[in-house]
C-alpha cells in the first residue's frame, strides 16, 4: 500500500513510444513520481486504438486507475471505456496539456456568450506522421463549443475550394500536416464585423507529459468513474 510520502508509481503501456519516453523523462525530473512497469499506482496508455482493450483489461485486473491518451478512438472504444469506468477511475483525454484544458474551458464560455450567430472554425496543425485528422484535440475543442451552445456537435470538414457554406451553428475543421509541429490549435469565433481567436501552441511533448503526471496525481485514490482534464484543472 502506497503512503503519501512515497512517489506515485507510473506504469507506461507503451514505454518506447514518443509519449512514453516523454513521460518517463518528466517523471525522472519530478521526485513525486517513479516509473514502475510492474506495480504502478496509475497506468498510462498513449499507444494505439487497437491496444485499448488490453490496457483497460490490465488496469481493471490490477484495480488501478488509467489515463487513456490515445486518439482516433471510435464509438466502440468509447463504450469499452465507459464499461471499465464502472469498476475503476479512468481519465480520458485527447490532450493532456493543462493549457489546452484551460483553452477548452474558454471556448465553452465564449460559445455560450456569443451564440450560434458567430461561426466557429477550428484550425489545427501537426507533424507529418500524425494519422488522424482532425486531431482529437480539435474535436474536443469543437465539443466544448457545442456544449457552450447547448447543442450537439455538428462538424464540417475543411473546405474543398468550391466555397462551402457553413450551416449556422456548425463547427468547421481544417487540418494541416507537415514537418515536426508538436501541435497548434486555433479556435476562431467569426461574428459581424469582429472576430475572436483563441490559440494554443505546443512547443514540445514535454507539456503533454507534465499534464499526464498532473492527471496521474489527480487520479490516485479517486473512486471509479470517467474523468477529464477539466476535472484536473478544477482541482488545482
Amino acid at each position: 500500500m502506497r503512503t503519501d510520502q512515497q512517489p506515485i508509481r507510473i506504469t507506461l503501456f507503451a514505454p518506447k513510444g514518443r509519449m512514453g519516453e516523454a513521460i518517463a523523462a518528466a517523471a525522472a525530473d519530478d521526485p513525486g513520481f517513479a516509473i514502475d512497469q510492474d506495480h504502478g499506482d496509475v497506468l498510462v496508455d498513449f499507444s494505439a486504438p487497437s491496444a485499448l482493450q488490453s490496457s483497460l483489461d490490465r488496469a481493471v485486473s490490477a484495480g488501478v486507475p488509467i489515463i487513456v491518451g490515445t486518439t482516433g478512438l471510435d464509438d466502440l472504444a468509447g463504450r469499452r471505456i465507459d464499461a471499465a469506468a464502472e469498476r475503476i477511475a479512468i481519465l480520458r483525454a485527447a490532450n493532456t496539456s493543462l493549457g489546452i484544458a484551460v483553452l477548452a474551458d474558454l471556448v465553452e464560455r465564449a460559445a455560450a456568450v456569443l451564440g450560434p450567430q458567430w461561426d466557429v472554425e477550428i484550425v489545427e496543425a501537426h507533424h507529418r506522421m500524425k494519422a488522424d485528422a482532425p486531431s482529437g484535440t480539435a474535436l474536443m475543442l469543437g465539443q466544448a463549443a457545442a456544449l457552450g451552445r447547448a447543442t450537439e456537435l455538428r462538424a464540417e470538414r475543411g473546405r474543398d475550394g468550391t466555397g462551402l457554406k457553413r450551416d449556422e451553428g456548425s463547427v468547421g475543421f481544417a487540418s494541416l500536416r507537415g514537418g515536426t509541429v508538436a501541435g497548434d490549435h486555433d479556435v476562431l469565433f467569426l461574428g459581424p464585423d469582429e472576430r475572436l481567436v483563441l490559440s494554443h501552441r505546443a512547443e514540445s511533448r514535454a507539456i503533454f507529459a507534465r499534464g499526464a503526471l498532473a492527471a496521474a496525481r489527480f487520479l490516485v485514490g479517486r473512486p471509479a468513474g470517467l474523468y477529464s482534464m477539466r476535472d484536473v484543472i478544477d482541482s488545482l
